[in-house]
């Protein structure tokens, strides 16, 4: 079966780093865009970074320059490093997985990532 599990979520103070984690299994990684998402209490989900199948990246205006998508095909995971990080950047994020033709995709269960002094 289809898995995304993400690790790597926890408290950090404002100005600190974080690494997250996603590892896949249960499909052709190569073949689906890999991307994070984020939902704060009372908000909508949100794209926060994807990474397609072919290596290019997209982010968020207000994650742009702090946050880098990368994956590793070899291991089947996609990786987040946040830095820099704000309250506002308390969330728990969210791995996903869309095939490249749009036609399927996969949801991870979360990691909290709490942002505070």
């Amino acid at each position: 079966q289809v898995q995304l599990v993400e690790s790597g979520g926890g408290l950090v103070q404002p100005g600190g780093s974080l690494r997250l984690s996603c590892a896949a299994s249960g499909f052709t990684f190569s073949n689906y865009h890999m991307g994070w998402y984020r939902q704060a209490p009372g908000k909508e989900r949100d794209l926060v970074a994807v990474i397609y199948s072919g290596g290019g990246t997209r982010y968020a205006d207000s994650v742009k320059g702090r946050f880098t998508i990368s994956r590793d095909s070899a291991k089947n995971t996609v990786l987040l490093q946040m830095s820099s990080l704000k309250p506002e950047d308390t969330a728990v994020y969210y791995c996903n997985a869309r095939a490249y033709n749009w036609m399927t995709g996969y949801w991870g269960q979360g990691t909290q990532v709490t942002v505070s002094s």
